[in-house]
Parts: C-alpha cells; sequence; structure tokens
C-alpha cells in the first residue's frame, strides 16, 4: 500500500530515498498493534502543538516523553497539544490517519529532539497504521534541513521504572515537601491533608467485617444516605442490569438484582469517591473520573465471569477494586493542585504514553502510589490494597495479584477501543493465561461493555451529577 500523496511528494521533491516497512505480524498473523509497535521498535512519532502565535511541529522517539516545558522555555512560548478537533482537520486535510513524523508536511515549524540522530537508521510515522518510512540518518538529517534540533524528550524506561512499594511513603512525602508548601508532619495522612472517611463510609467499612451482617444492616446504612441510595438505585434500575420491573428500596435493589456482595462494595466506592473533589479540568478528550470508573468495573466484572468458577476471585472485591482503580486520580489533583494543569497538558502533548512515566517525569511519584497508601491509612481490604499499587504491573505476583491483573487486563482492553485514555498496546498472552482466560472471553467482555456503553454513561453521568 503506497503512502499518502502529500508525503510522497514532499519525499520526492527533496530527493529522498526511503523504503516503507509494513507493519508485522504477531499472533494468529494480526497486525501488532500500531502504538505498540512504534514503541518496541522507537520509530519517529510526530505532534502538533499550537498557542495563540500558531501551530508548530515536534519529533521525538516513540520510546520517549516530550517534556513539554523543555519545548515552551527553549521557544520562550505557551504551547500545548492541538486539540482532538484540529488534529482530526489536519489528518483529513492531509489523507493521513495520524500525523506523519515528516517535517514541512503542515508548513509549521519543527523541533526535533536531538536523540534521534544518534540513530544509523530510523522508522518514521507515515500516517498510515498499517506501514512505517525507513530513512537513513543521512537522509533523515536532510529532511531536518530547517528544522531546530534541541533537548526536549525524556527516555521512557526510567520513568516506567516501578519503585519499591515499601518506598511509597518516604517517596510521597518527598514529593509533597518538594512540590507544596505545607510543612511536613509525622504522619502521612495529615501531610496530605486529606479528608477523613466520610460517616457512610467509615460505617460500610465496619460492616465488611462483621460475620453477621445481613441485606437489613447495609440497606439501612445506604438509606441513610440519601444520594448514595439514589445512586444505588438509579444503577440497579439501569438498562443495563435489565431488572424486571420497578425497583422500589435499596432492600429491593440488593435482593432482586445486585446481590449484598455488589451493594456493598458498590456503595463503598461510590462513598470513597465522593469523599474528594472532582478535578475542574480533565485532559482534552479524556473521559470522565465516573465514566472510566464505571467502565473498568464493569469489564472486570464480565472478566471475571468469564474465569474457571475453580480460579474466579471475589466478585464484590474484584468489582470494587474496578471502581476504585482511578481513585488516585482524585488525590493528585487534590494533593498538587498547582501541579495538576501542567499533568493534564503533558498528557495531552503526550498521546503515545500512559499517564504513569508523566507523572514520575512531573512529581517524581504516581497515582498509584498515593491511592494504595491512602487506601493503607483508611484501613480499607488489602485485596483493594495491592490491586490499585500493582494494576500497572502485570509481572506482580505477589499477594492479591489477581485483582490487580485483572484491572491491567480490563484497563489495556478498554484503551484499545478507545473508552480509555492513553496508548493501544497489547495484552500479553501469558497474563490471560495465569488469569485462566481465553482471548476471545476477555474480547467478549469489553465488546459487551461497548455495547452498554450507552447505559454506563448515563449511570457514570448520574453519579458525578451532570
Amino acid at each position: 500500500m503506497p503512502i499518502p500523496n502529500s508525503i510522497e511528494s514532499l519525499l520526492n521533491a527533496q530527493q529522498i530515498s526511503y523504503q516503507l516497512a509494513p507493519a508485522p505480524k504477531g499472533l494468529n498473523n494480526l497486525p501488532v498493534g500500531h502504538e505498540q509497535y512504534m514503541r518496541d521498535c522507537g520509530a519517529v512519532t510526530s505532534m502538533i502543538l499550537g498557542d495563540e502565535i500558531g501551530q508548530i511541529q515536534v519529533l521525538i522517539s516513540a520510546d520517549s516523553l516530550l517534556d513539554l516545558a523543555a519545548v515552551n522555555r527553549r521557544l520562550e512560548r505557551n504551547l500545548k497539544a492541538a486539540s482532538p478537533d484540529q488534529l482530526k482537520q489536519f489528518c483529513t486535510l492531509h489523507s493521513v490517519s495520524r500525523v506523519p513524523a515528516i517535517p514541512k508536511i503542515g508548513g509549521f515549524p519543527t523541533l526535533v529532539d536531538k536523540r534521534l540522530l544518534d540513530k544509523q537508521q530510523l522508522l518514521l510515522e507515515s500516517g498510515d497504521d498499517e506501514q512505517l518510512i525507513t530513512l537513513s540518518r543521512k537522509d533523515f538529517e536532510q529532511v531536518l534541513a530547517d528544522a531546530m534540533i534541541c533537548d526536549i524528550a525524556q527516555p521512557l524506561a526510567p520513568l516506567e521504572q516501578d519503585a519499591p512499594p515499601q518506598n511509597d511513603s518516604e517517596q510521597i512525602l518527598g514529593a509533597v515537601r518538594h512540590f507544596t508548601e505545607r510543612r511536613v508532619r509525622q504522619r502521612l495522612e495529615e501531610t496530605l491533608e486529606l479528608p477523613p472517611l466520610t460517616d457512610t463510609a467509615q460505617k460500610i467499612v465496619t460492616l465488611r467485617v462483621n460475620p453477621n451482617a445481613d441485606v437489613s444492616d447495609l440497606a439501612q446504612i445506604v438509606e441513610t444516605d440519601p444520594s448514595l441510595a439514589a445512586q444505588v438505585v438509579s444503577w440497579a434500575s439501569s438498562p443495563y442490569y435489565s431488572a424486571p420491573g420497578k425497583i422500589r428500596s435499596i432492600h429491593d435493589a440488593i435482593v432482586r438484582v445486585l446481590g449484598y456482595d455488589m451493594v456493598l462494595n458498590l456503595a463503598l466506592g461510590l462513598a470513597l469517591g465522593k469523599t474528594l473533589s472532582l478535578p475542574k479540568q480533565d485532559p482534552e478528550g479524556s473521559p470522565s473520573y465516573w465514566e472510566q470508573s464505571v467502565y473498568v468495573a464493569a469489564t472486570v466484572e464480565g472478566l471475571v465471569s468469564a474465569i474457571p468458577r475453580e480460579q474466579r476471585p471475589s466478585f464484590g472485591m474484584a468489582y470494587l477494586a474496578g471502581l476504585l482503580h482511578n481513585f488516585g486520580y482524585l488525590v493528585l489533583s487534590e494533593v498538587f493542585p498547582p501541579y495538576f494543569e501542567q499533568y493534564c497538558r503533558l498528557a495531552e502533548a503526550n498521546p503515545h504514553l500512559s499517564h504513569q512515566p508523566i507523572e514520575r517525569h512531573l512529581i517524581g511519584i504516581t497515582r498509584e502510589q498515593l491511592a494504595s497508601t491512602l487506601m493503607s491509612l483508611w484501613s480499607m481490604p488489602e485485596e483493594v490494597v495491592q490491586a490499585l499499587r500493582h494494576q500497572n504491573n502485570p509481572a506482580y505476583d505477589g499477594e492479591h495479584h489477581l485483582y490487580a491483573k485483572l484491572i491491567f487486563v480490563a484497563r489495556r482492553l478498554l484503551a484499545q477501543e478507545g473508552l480509555l485514555p492513553g496508548p493501544k498496546l497489547d495484552v500479553p498472552a501469558p497474563l490471560l493465561k495465569s488469569l485462566g482466560l481465553e482471548p476471545d472471553k476477555a474480547r467478549s467482555a469489553v465488546l459487551n461493555v461497548m455495547e452498554s456503553v450507552d447505559e454506563l454513561g448515563e449511570i457514570a453521568r448520574q453519579i458525578g451529577g451532570s
């Protein structure tokens, strides 16, 4: 398949010798995910940034992070990533599916990370997912004739290196000292200046460890919180659960539709989510906090159902972990408000990366470290603490590893379908096997969520109050 005409004309006009490299085939002779392949081979990727002055193009390696602050310092501007609408307009104009890593394609000034010139041969984003452009360094330098070469990216590998969990508290305290004016106290929860658990959440936590608790006890707790009660009834009444007849009470929602375990963990997840305020802004184009929470919880629900019964973890605990998987996002915005806006701009400028390396680059810790530490301080179930902390590590094999792996798989599957932000990366086959999941059944779980995205989105909007 030829490259887009606009790219071919530009290269031919500069008499650049190039070759095309088709996307490799992976499992079952299917194409390897484009973003996965770009990252694995360190191909050159391109972004468009803009401000009131105009737009520029930047070229970096796909296995690195674009340092937006370095770009703005170099140009003395206030650039941020082009909006989704602007990118769509660009791609339509040039008949491409992505921004090609070819300078001058849009007539913009171009910045190039200096590390690209260390390579003898380069693979470049062509604008077409099925193939890349191969150039020698000499030809690449010729393409960059009018570009500005500078240090604008950070290698990804160090930023993805996870710290041992036992160092989390020390790292969090160090980040707070460095990035805030708050006085460092002896206790971490005081240093973070986060609110205590709500009365409702405390009652549910107490109920969880009471072996004699029953449906009436749970219904009574939920009914004393009008907002929570309305959300549980709304959840049970959703077309997603196809409950026969009208839901008339919390007791009805528990006994006839959702079940005790489901409502217990759902109520706890909703109560915790209401403990912190939602950020006033999100990275542009990103689903809301509650949309992401509901999508992951529903996908985890489907994955657990697909696991053979003898290997299946606790359904309710898995659902709770899925619902709370992004709780650290709320903590991040609460603890580091001046830097949260910077995070949003960096996430927009690095759509090829997940949030962890961006957060390590910006503040030195991740939302997972914040969330799991706080959950431990709040005496949440250890299954949830470990699931949140290790959800990005498919190799984690410690205590309660099944819950962490389920979230990892759910997030990868949802990102592949564009329902979660971040790159579209593969789900390792050995990971699915370790969970007892067949690939087609895992795929079915996310397809079911996609078919119900309107119903789930409505649930998320009701929770978020929008």
